[in-house]
Parts: structure tokens; C-alpha cells; sequence
């Protein structure tokens, strides 16, 4: 056995000896990869085994001038202004390339994947013929709107898909798992207009208010920002997550109609205010060019907004009975 660990350390001193300059750095970069994607990880589980250790101490010395969720956001403030003031970071290298002219691909519809011929990488085929040695391939990331951004912009690790598909279905199954279903469904309508009705009208109120401090601004800036942009903003930040107020609620044990109404609410506004969203984007890609107001495209929004949520209200709805059929 150690015969074997001293021929294994050999070669890989042998590997490492020979091992051009460039080599190294391309392994170092990706040793960095993955050492800020195991950070990240390190960083959420330890915010998440603090939180619940706080929640620990306050459920055991009754803090009442404090709130445990308050505390969580303060932690997350202060490891946030931590990466962002006190972490030393390393300069972020880009290359600015533009597609050569080739009639086999839409040029109108950016690639999935970006293939880099590393240019200091040559060598001659046997036909005589120059080739690139190296590839290197670079997955879509998204659209840069400034380019001449800010530093902590261009060195962002964390994935939103990350967020979107691990992290928060385990949230939305608890909060549905934990939804005590009498009182649900017993105040379904009031649940229902809350979430849409509500949802819909804080779009609105927001958007217009955004309006109407935007053109307030110097034209410079009020030119920069439509109705539908502001209206889309009013949409994202309208569904609101009282998770203070309900743990509030339970340990008042205040009355359990109220307490479903509004946990109800706060399950279902998410939902409203993603295709509300949607349906924005749709009606600006029907907008006119000059402007003005179509009531196609605004029927044609409303449209896509009922549906979506009705379709998704059945599929889920479905899913759930198909569930508890083949549970028993």
C-alpha cells in the first residue's frame, strides 16, 4: 500500500514538474470555481444553523423586544457588507468578442454555449492546416445592460437557479405541508381575493406612485422609465412575506380564521405576482411603437394572465388529488 502511494505521489510530481505555466493557472481557476462555489454553501449553512440556534435562545429566554426574524435579516445584512467591503477579490479578466458573419446561425438570438479558442494554444495539423489546441466553453449567463458596471456585479458567484430550484421548493412544500386545510379552504374566497384582487390593485397603486415621483425627476432621467416599467416594478415587489406577523400570530394564538387568511394570502400572492408579471412582459411586446394604448394587447395580457393562473391553479390542483390517491 505505501508502495503504491509513493509511485502515485511520483507521478504526480512528474505531472506537475513538466506541466507548462498555463496549465497551472487553468487548474488554479478552476480549484478557485469550486472553492467559492463550497464557500457559498458554507456561508448559507451557517447563516441557516445560526438562525435556528436563535430561535432556540429566543423560544427559551422569551425575548420579546426582538424578533427572531428580524435578527435573521440583520445577519444577513452584516455577512452581506462583509463580502462586499471586507473580502479582497481578484481582477475579473473579459474578452469583448463579436460574431463573425455566417448565414448558418440567427445572429438575432444569442448561442447557448460560446466555444473560446485560446489563441495562445497553436499547433500545425498533418494537412499543414493551423487548429486551435484549446477550448474553452462558456455557458449564457444573461443580458449586460451596463456594461461599465460595478465590480461586485461582475464578481456575483451565487446562482439564482440555485435559489429558485434547491433552496426555495423545500420552503413552499413546508409552508403547503404545515397549511392547516379546513380554515384554508373554509376562507378560500377571501384567500383568493387578497392574493389576485389585492396583488393586482398593489401592482397598480405602486406603479403609479413610481410614475409619478419618476416625472418629478429631470427629463434625463424621466425619459429613461415608462408606465410599464414602473408598473412592472409595482409587480414584483406587491406580494408581500409576512413571516414576522404570522409568527407573531402563533405564538398570540390569535384566532385561526385570520391567521389562515392571511397565511393563505401570503402563499398565493407569490404566484399571482410571477404571472402578473408575465402577463406586463407580454402586453410590452404587443406595444405599440407610437405609444399609445391597444386594447388588443391589453386583452390579450389579461388573457395570458387568467389562464396561466387557472391552468396552473388545476395542474397543481391535480397533482395534489393524484397524490393522495396513490398515498393510500
Amino acid at each position: 500500500m505505501n508502495f503504491l502511494l509513493g509511485i502515485s505521489l511520483y507521478i504526480c510530481l512528474i505531472v506537475g514538474c513538466y506541466a507548462s505555466g498555463e496549465d497551472i493557472a487553468l487548474d488554479a481557476k478552476a480549484t478557485l470555481l469550486h472553492r467559492i462555489d463550497s464557500l457559498n454553501l458554507l456561508i448559507y449553512t451557517c447563516l441557516l444553523t445560526l438562525t435556528v440556534l436563535t430561535i432556540w435562545v429566543f423560544k427559551h429566554r422569551r425575548v420579546s423586544w426582538l424578533h427572531e426574524t428580524g435578527l435573521a435579516v440583520i445577519y444577513g445584512l452584516i455577512v452581506g457588507a462583509i463580502i462586499r467591503y471586507g473580502a479582497s477579490t481578484n481582477q475579473v479578466t473579459y474578452i469583448d468578442a463579436m460574431p463573425a458573419a455566417d448565414s448558418t446561425y440567427n445572429l438575432s438570438v444569442p448561442p447557448d454555449m460560446l466555444r473560446f479558442h485560446f489563441p495562445n494554444k497553436m499547433e500545425t495539423s498533418a494537412e499543414g492546416i493551423t487548429v486551435p489546441n484549446k477550448t474553452y466553453a462558456y455557458s449564457f449567463r444573461g443580458e449586460i445592460v451596463n456594461v461599465a458596471q460595478n465590480e461586485i456585479d461582475l464578481k456575483a458567484t451565487f446562482d439564482p437557479e440555485i435559489f429558485f430550484n434547491i433552496i426555495l421548493p423545500p420552503i413552499i412544500f413546508h409552508a403547503g405541508y404545515c397549511l392547516k386545510r379546513k380554515y384554508f379552504f373554509r376562507n378560500l374566497g377571501a384567500i383568493l381575493t387578497f392574493a389576485m384582487v389585492g396583488t393586482a390593485l398593489s401592482a397598480l397603486v405602486i406603479g403609479s406612485l413610481m410614475y409619478g415621483c419618476v416625472q418629478l425627476m429631470p427629463k434625463s432621467l424621466a425619459a429613461s422609465f415608462t408606465f410599464l416599467d414602473t408598473l412592472y416594478f409595482g409587480a414584483l415587489i406587491s406580494p408581500t412575506d409576512p413571516l414576522t406577523v404570522l409568527a407573531i400570530f402563533s405564538q398570540l394564538k390569535v384566532d385561526v380564521n385570520l391567521y389562515a387568511m392571511i397565511f393563505g394570502e401570503s402563499v398565493l400572492n407569490d404566484a399571482v405576482a410571477l404571472v402578473l408579471s408575465g402577463a406586463i412582459q407580454n402586453y410590452e411586446k404587443r406595444y405599440s411603437n407610437d405609444g399609445g394604448f391597444e386594447i388588443t394587447a391589453f386583452l390579450g395580457a389579461i388573457g395570458d394572465f387568467i389562464g396561466i393562473f387557472s391552468l396552473s391553479l388545476l395542474i397543481g390542483a391535480l397533482m395534489g388529488c393524484f397524490t393522495a390517491l396513490i398515498s393510500f
